[in-house]
Protein backbone atom coordinates (compact mmCIF):
# COMPACT_ATOMS: atom_id res chain seq x y z
CA UNK A 1 0.00 0.00 0.00
CA UNK A 2 1.39 3.61 -0.92
CA UNK A 3 0.69 7.14 0.17
CA UNK A 4 0.09 7.71 -3.30
CA UNK A 5 -2.69 5.44 -3.29
CA UNK A 6 -4.05 6.66 -0.30
CA UNK A 7 -4.32 10.16 -1.48
CA UNK A 8 -6.11 9.02 -5.05
CA UNK A 9 -8.48 7.64 -2.90
CA UNK A 10 -9.82 9.62 -0.86
CA UNK A 11 -9.89 12.30 -3.48
CA UNK A 12 -12.16 10.25 -5.89
CA UNK A 13 -13.80 9.33 -2.12
CA UNK A 14 -14.58 12.90 -2.17
CA UNK A 15 -15.21 13.49 -5.68
CA UNK A 16 -16.95 10.74 -6.64
CA UNK A 17 -15.69 11.04 -9.85
CA UNK A 18 -12.49 9.62 -11.46
CA UNK A 19 -12.32 12.26 -13.84
CA UNK A 20 -12.69 15.13 -11.40
CA UNK A 21 -10.31 13.52 -8.81
CA UNK A 22 -7.80 13.17 -12.06
CA UNK A 23 -8.19 16.81 -12.69
CA UNK A 24 -7.69 18.08 -9.32
CA UNK A 25 -4.83 15.76 -8.72
CA UNK A 26 -3.00 16.64 -12.33
CA UNK A 27 -2.40 12.84 -13.22
CA UNK A 28 -3.98 11.14 -16.00
CA UNK A 29 -7.09 9.48 -15.44
CA UNK A 30 -5.99 5.80 -16.22
CA UNK A 31 -3.38 6.37 -13.54
CA UNK A 32 -6.05 7.06 -10.95
CA UNK A 33 -8.68 3.96 -11.92
CA UNK A 34 -5.66 1.78 -11.82
CA UNK A 35 -4.16 3.23 -8.59
CA UNK A 36 -7.92 2.30 -6.85
CA UNK A 37 -7.97 -1.34 -8.69
CA UNK A 38 -4.80 -1.63 -7.13
CA UNK A 39 -5.72 -0.77 -3.78
CA UNK A 40 -8.88 -2.85 -3.80
CA UNK A 41 -6.85 -6.06 -4.36
CA UNK A 42 -4.49 -5.33 -1.64
CA UNK A 43 -7.68 -4.74 0.68
CA UNK A 44 -9.59 -7.65 -1.08
CA UNK A 45 -12.90 -5.44 -0.73
CA UNK A 46 -14.84 -2.94 -2.83
CA UNK A 47 -14.66 0.68 -2.34
CA UNK A 48 -16.18 2.08 -5.37
CA UNK A 49 -19.11 0.89 -7.05
CA UNK A 50 -20.36 2.28 -10.19
CA UNK A 51 -24.01 4.72 -10.25
CA UNK A 52 -24.57 6.13 -13.46
CA UNK A 53 -22.02 7.97 -14.67
CA UNK A 54 -20.61 8.73 -10.97
CA UNK A 55 -18.71 6.48 -8.24
CA UNK A 56 -20.29 5.48 -5.18
CA UNK A 57 -18.30 4.60 -2.00
CA UNK A 58 -19.27 1.28 -0.72
CA UNK A 59 -20.14 1.23 3.20
CA UNK A 60 -16.43 -0.63 3.72
CA UNK A 61 -14.88 2.38 1.73
CA UNK A 62 -16.79 4.70 4.52
CA UNK A 63 -15.08 2.90 7.06
CA UNK A 64 -11.79 2.68 5.64
CA UNK A 65 -12.40 6.27 4.19
CA UNK A 66 -12.54 7.66 7.69
CA UNK A 67 -9.66 5.84 9.08
CA UNK A 68 -7.15 6.77 5.93
CA UNK A 69 -8.51 10.73 6.72
CA UNK A 70 -7.11 10.35 10.13
CA UNK A 71 -3.90 9.18 9.29
CA UNK A 72 -3.13 11.69 6.39
CA UNK A 73 -4.17 14.51 8.60
CA UNK A 74 -1.72 13.12 11.39
CA UNK A 75 1.01 12.88 8.70
CA UNK A 76 0.25 16.30 7.57
CA UNK A 77 1.02 17.56 10.99
CA UNK A 78 3.98 15.55 11.59
CA UNK A 79 5.69 17.34 8.25
CA UNK A 80 4.63 20.54 9.47
CA UNK A 81 6.46 19.80 12.80
CA UNK A 82 9.40 18.54 11.01
CA UNK A 83 9.72 21.71 8.95
CA UNK A 84 9.17 24.24 12.21
CA UNK A 85 11.89 22.24 14.04
CA UNK A 86 14.11 22.38 11.30
CA UNK A 87 13.11 26.18 10.80
CA UNK A 88 15.29 28.58 13.75
CA UNK A 89 12.25 30.94 13.12
CA UNK A 90 9.42 28.89 14.16
CA UNK A 91 9.16 25.36 16.44
CA UNK A 92 9.17 24.72 19.66
CA UNK A 93 11.70 25.19 22.91
CA UNK A 94 11.07 23.14 25.63
CA UNK A 95 13.05 24.58 28.44
CA UNK A 96 13.09 24.16 32.57
CA UNK A 97 14.24 26.50 34.97
CA UNK A 98 14.22 26.46 39.08
CA UNK A 99 11.80 28.82 40.62
CA UNK A 100 13.80 31.47 41.73
CA UNK A 101 14.52 32.61 38.03
CA UNK A 102 11.01 32.39 37.19
CA UNK A 103 10.40 36.00 38.34
CA UNK A 104 12.06 37.96 36.23
CA UNK A 105 14.94 36.19 34.35
CA UNK A 106 12.99 33.97 32.38
CA UNK A 107 10.24 36.22 31.35
CA UNK A 108 12.83 38.64 30.40
CA UNK A 109 14.76 36.52 28.22
CA UNK A 110 11.94 34.92 26.71
CA UNK A 111 10.36 38.37 25.50
CA UNK A 112 13.64 39.71 24.20
CA UNK A 113 14.50 36.50 22.13
CA UNK A 114 10.77 36.60 20.88
CA UNK A 115 11.32 40.04 19.23
CA UNK A 116 13.38 38.29 17.17
CA UNK A 117 11.59 35.07 16.82
CA UNK A 118 8.02 35.62 17.74
CA UNK A 119 6.66 32.51 15.65
CA UNK A 120 8.41 30.45 17.99
CA UNK A 121 6.52 28.82 21.15
CA UNK A 122 7.95 27.78 24.49
CA UNK A 123 7.38 25.14 26.63
CA UNK A 124 8.39 25.54 30.73
CA UNK A 125 9.51 23.29 33.46
CA UNK A 126 9.98 24.22 36.70
CA UNK A 127 12.05 21.92 38.71
CA UNK A 128 14.54 21.71 41.30
CA UNK A 129 18.53 21.17 40.49
CA UNK A 130 18.26 17.47 40.63
CA UNK A 131 14.92 17.19 38.56
CA UNK A 132 15.38 19.43 35.76
CA UNK A 133 19.24 17.16 35.33
CA UNK A 134 17.10 14.45 34.86
CA UNK A 135 14.63 16.01 32.62
CA UNK A 136 17.38 17.28 30.64
CA UNK A 137 19.08 13.84 30.32
CA UNK A 138 15.71 11.52 29.49
CA UNK A 139 14.84 14.11 26.78
CA UNK A 140 12.01 15.86 28.19
CA UNK A 141 13.03 19.71 27.88
CA UNK A 142 16.16 20.42 25.84
CA UNK A 143 17.45 22.97 27.59
CA UNK A 144 17.43 24.35 31.47
CA UNK A 145 18.78 27.34 34.02
CA UNK A 146 20.20 25.81 36.87
CA UNK A 147 21.95 26.58 39.87
CA UNK A 148 24.20 26.52 41.28
CA UNK A 149 26.14 24.92 37.61
CA UNK A 150 27.00 21.46 37.97
CA UNK A 151 31.28 21.96 36.85
CA UNK A 152 31.48 17.90 36.14
CA UNK A 153 28.41 15.51 35.09
CA UNK A 154 28.77 12.61 32.83
CA UNK A 155 25.38 13.42 30.80
CA UNK A 156 24.92 16.91 30.54
CA UNK A 157 27.12 19.94 29.76
CA UNK A 158 26.46 23.61 29.19
CA UNK A 159 27.69 27.12 30.54
CA UNK A 160 28.02 29.34 33.59
CA UNK A 161 25.55 32.30 32.54
CA UNK A 162 26.41 34.56 35.69
CA UNK A 163 27.29 34.39 39.30
CA UNK A 164 24.67 35.85 41.44
CA UNK A 165 24.93 37.62 45.43
CA UNK A 166 22.54 36.23 48.01
CA UNK A 167 21.71 38.83 50.83
CA UNK A 168 20.72 38.62 54.07
CA UNK A 169 16.64 39.24 54.74
CA UNK A 170 15.71 40.17 57.47
CA UNK A 171 12.28 41.42 59.64
CA UNK A 172 12.27 44.98 59.51
CA UNK A 173 12.11 45.27 63.35
CA UNK A 174 15.46 43.59 63.26
CA UNK A 175 17.92 45.20 65.11
CA UNK A 176 20.44 44.88 62.02
CA UNK A 177 18.08 45.65 59.35
CA UNK A 178 19.16 48.56 58.82
CA UNK A 179 22.33 48.12 58.61
CA UNK A 180 24.48 48.52 55.25
CA UNK A 181 26.55 45.08 55.57
CA UNK A 182 26.81 42.45 58.09
CA UNK A 183 28.90 39.41 59.08
CA UNK A 184 26.99 35.75 58.64
CA UNK A 185 28.26 35.19 62.02
CA UNK A 186 25.95 38.34 63.42
CA UNK A 187 22.88 35.64 62.33
CA UNK A 188 24.06 32.61 64.35
CA UNK A 189 21.60 33.02 67.11
CA UNK A 190 18.67 33.90 64.80
CA UNK A 191 15.97 31.00 63.61
CA UNK A 192 16.31 30.50 59.67
CA UNK A 193 13.89 29.80 57.44
CA UNK A 194 15.08 27.79 54.85
CA UNK A 195 14.36 25.99 51.32
CA UNK A 196 13.66 22.45 51.86
CA UNK A 197 15.98 19.41 51.80
CA UNK A 198 14.84 19.10 47.31
CA UNK A 199 16.50 22.80 46.83
CA UNK A 200 19.96 23.53 46.20
CA UNK A 201 19.85 27.62 47.60
CA UNK A 202 19.38 25.22 51.07
CA UNK A 203 22.82 23.84 50.58
CA UNK A 204 24.22 27.09 49.57
CA UNK A 205 22.98 28.34 52.59
CA UNK A 206 24.43 25.31 55.17
CA UNK A 207 27.84 25.86 53.13
CA UNK A 208 27.66 29.21 54.16
CA UNK A 209 26.74 29.44 57.66
CA UNK A 210 29.70 26.48 57.84
CA UNK A 211 32.09 28.81 56.47
CA UNK A 212 31.22 31.24 59.07
CA UNK A 213 31.70 28.70 61.79
CA UNK A 214 28.34 28.15 62.97
CA UNK A 215 25.13 25.43 61.99
CA UNK A 216 21.69 27.99 61.41
CA UNK A 217 19.09 26.56 63.90
CA UNK A 218 16.36 25.95 61.43
CA UNK A 219 12.59 27.60 62.42
CA UNK A 220 10.84 26.93 59.37
CA UNK A 221 11.07 25.49 55.84
CA UNK A 222 9.80 26.30 52.68
CA UNK A 223 9.41 26.26 49.26
CA UNK A 224 8.43 28.93 47.20
CA UNK A 225 10.61 31.71 47.68
CA UNK A 226 7.61 33.98 48.09
CA UNK A 227 6.80 31.58 51.44
CA UNK A 228 9.93 32.28 52.53
CA UNK A 229 10.02 35.80 52.12
CA UNK A 230 6.97 36.41 53.43
CA UNK A 231 7.81 33.88 56.68
CA UNK A 232 10.25 36.88 57.28
CA UNK A 233 8.84 39.70 56.57
CA UNK A 234 6.26 38.48 59.15
CA UNK A 235 9.40 38.21 61.87
CA UNK A 236 9.32 34.34 61.92
CA UNK A 237 13.47 34.28 61.28
CA UNK A 238 16.32 35.15 58.68
CA UNK A 239 17.45 33.97 55.64
CA UNK A 240 19.61 34.34 52.47
CA UNK A 241 18.18 34.99 48.78
CA UNK A 242 19.43 35.60 45.98
CA UNK A 243 19.31 38.82 44.29
CA UNK A 244 16.98 37.99 41.78
CA UNK A 245 14.28 36.26 43.85
CA UNK A 246 14.35 39.96 45.90
CA UNK A 247 12.95 41.87 42.70
CA UNK A 248 9.19 41.58 43.19
CA UNK A 249 7.54 43.44 45.72
CA UNK A 250 4.79 42.25 48.23
CA UNK A 251 2.69 44.27 51.33
CA UNK A 252 4.98 41.55 53.04
CA UNK A 253 8.57 42.51 52.31
CA UNK A 254 11.84 42.18 54.67
CA UNK A 255 14.92 44.49 54.83
CA UNK A 256 17.45 43.52 52.70
CA UNK A 257 21.36 43.31 53.81
CA UNK A 258 24.54 42.46 51.99
CA UNK A 259 25.95 39.81 53.83
CA UNK A 260 30.49 40.09 54.14
CA UNK A 261 32.59 37.86 55.98
CA UNK A 262 31.66 35.50 53.72
CA UNK A 263 30.31 37.08 50.81
CA UNK A 264 27.42 34.51 49.57
CA UNK A 265 26.80 33.78 45.65
CA UNK A 266 25.50 31.12 43.60
CA UNK A 267 26.11 30.44 39.97
CA UNK A 268 23.27 30.25 37.29
CA UNK A 269 24.26 27.79 34.36
CA UNK A 270 22.23 26.43 31.43
CA UNK A 271 23.04 23.37 30.73
CA UNK A 272 21.82 20.26 27.66
CA UNK A 273 22.70 16.94 26.92
CA UNK A 274 25.75 16.17 26.46
CA UNK A 275 27.20 15.67 22.94
CA UNK A 276 23.55 15.81 21.31
CA UNK A 277 22.96 17.90 18.33
CA UNK A 278 20.58 20.45 18.78
CA UNK A 279 17.79 21.78 16.47
CA UNK A 280 18.12 25.03 15.03
CA UNK A 281 15.27 26.76 16.83
CA UNK A 282 17.14 25.36 20.03
CA UNK A 283 20.42 26.47 19.14
CA UNK A 284 19.14 29.80 18.21
CA UNK A 285 17.81 30.31 22.04
CA UNK A 286 21.20 28.72 23.20
CA UNK A 287 23.33 31.45 21.52
CA UNK A 288 21.24 34.11 22.22
CA UNK A 289 21.14 33.42 26.12
CA UNK A 290 25.12 33.42 25.53
CA UNK A 291 25.33 36.86 24.01
CA UNK A 292 22.73 38.17 26.47
CA UNK A 293 25.14 37.17 28.94
CA UNK A 294 28.33 38.09 27.68
CA UNK A 295 29.78 34.57 27.36
CA UNK A 296 32.60 34.02 25.30
CA UNK A 297 31.96 31.34 23.62
CA UNK A 298 35.74 30.41 22.81
CA UNK A 299 36.56 30.02 26.52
Amino acid sequence: MELRQLHYFVKVAKKQHVTQASEELHVAQSAVSRQIRQLEQELGVTLFVQKGRNLQITPVGKLFLSRIEEILNELDRAVVEVKEFLDPTRGEIRIGFPHSLGIALLPTVIAKFRQHYPDVKFKLRQGTFFSLIRDVIEGEIDLSFISPFPESHNYVSGEILLTEELFGILPDTHPLAGEATIRLDQLKDEPFVMFSDAYSLRTIVLQACKKAGFVPQIGFEGEETDTIRGLVAAGLGVSLMPEMALMETSKLQPARVRVIEPTVTRTIGLIRRKSEKLSPVVQAFREFLLDYFGHDRNQ
